[in-house]
């Protein structure tokens, strides 16, 4: 096996392994409210499968009162509600998540005072908890909202597949320039009506027909590998387009599962998008190399008479087969998953 085909092999693997459980990885959700003077209502919502939840806990403060009764599972979370009273307010308090660093989740925090103004802050397996300040500013919203956005594309595996077959359908830069123009302007549209609440659409029928979206550019490679180039391969910017508007549903579902601040919605919600944006150029550009350095490793291989020994095809058909198998799984687990 020559060391274009095992790069190769490598990255079909890398698409299967973490694809077959797309999303899986969603953040935390806590908000924290200031209801009446060093009163605060508690909103903790943790991601959970099924009946299991991750075993992540708030921190208050020591001086706090009150704790969490019981919980609802909800969807894919689990939820719990409280108050809390805590003598001298929150300012210059520490608030944290046990648990956290010995997982791959983030949650976002976010501290609602009663004037009005918010802090929004983004915890990780390394920053497990943050001080509460009086006067948060908006390049720390435009932060959190931002890396939220790209973490989001980079995980969302779905997406990234379908990003990943319009360019093997594209042919050329223009080409590839319009396709992803037309992707981003598309899912921008109904990202922003979604999350502003502008249109209402089920989170479930948008995954599901996402995983379709993904097995149909899959078959669209194969057809254009037959010779037998289908709408995605003479117009991929018209499908983009039209996907991504339902892709664009499905940003947003993820977008309202952390909230956005309340007197800083254009900013939050520009920035998750250009967040999204960031993510997929970094993804493009990487598949973009890797591509470029497999076909020049493969064009150091043997000659025949005729010219190289490999064909187009023989890169594109493979990793067709794995996305289209990948998606049709999805398919199938999220329209089973509309009766669970």
């Amino acid at each position: 096996m020559t060391c274009g085909w095992r790069l190769l092999l490598v990255l079909l693997l890398a698409l299967a392994a973490p694809a077959s459980h797309a999303h899986e990885v969603r953040p935390g959700y806590l908000q924290v409210q200031e209801v009446s003077t060093d009163v605060y209502d508690v909103l903790w919502k943790v991601p959970a499968r099924g009946e299991y939840r991750l075993s992540l806990y708030v921190r208050l403060p020591d001086s706090c009162q009150g704790k969490p009764s019981h919980g609802t599972f909800v969807a894919d979370a689990f939820v719990e509600r409280w108050q809390a009273k805590c003598p001298g307010g929150l300012v210059g308090k520490t608030l944290g998540i046990d648990g956290l660093s010995a997982t791959r989740t983030d949650v976002l925090a976010r501290v609602e005072r009663l004037d009005g103004t918010t802090q929004t802050v983004r915890l990780t397996p390394e920053r497990v908890s943050f001080e509460v300040t009086a006067a948060p500013g908006g390049l720390e919203v435009a932060r959190t909202y931002l890396v939220l956005g790209v973490e989001h594309i980079l995980l969302g595996v779905d997406h990234l597949l379908f990003v990943l077959g319009l360019l093997f359908l594209v042919g050329s830069w223009k080409r590839l320039v319009a396709t992803v123009t037309a992707f981003t302007v598309a899912h921008s549209i109904t990202l922003a009506a979604a999350t502003l609440g502008w249109v209402h659409v089920s989170q479930a029928p948008v995954e599901a027909t996402i995983a379709l979206s993904v097995m149909f550019v899959a078959a669209e490679i194969l057809h254009a590998a037959q010779g037998k180039p289908g709408l995605a391969a003479r117009a991929p910017w018209v499908v983009a387009f039209v996907f991504g508007l339902l892709h664009g549903f499905g940003f947003a579902g993820a977008l309202r599962g952390v909230g956005l601040p309340e007197k800083d919605v254009p900013l939050a919600l520009l920035m998750f998008n250009v967040g999204v944006e960031v993510g997929q150029l970094l993804f493009i550009a990487g598949v973009v190399a890797f591509f470029s350095l497999v076909t020049r490793l493969i064009r150091r291989g043997r000659t025949g008479e005729h010219g190289p020994w490999y064909t187009e095809s023989m890169i594109r058909t493979p990793v067709a087969y794995v996305v289209g198998s990948l998606a049709a799984f999805w398919v199938v687990q999220r329209v089973v998953a509309f009766w669970a």
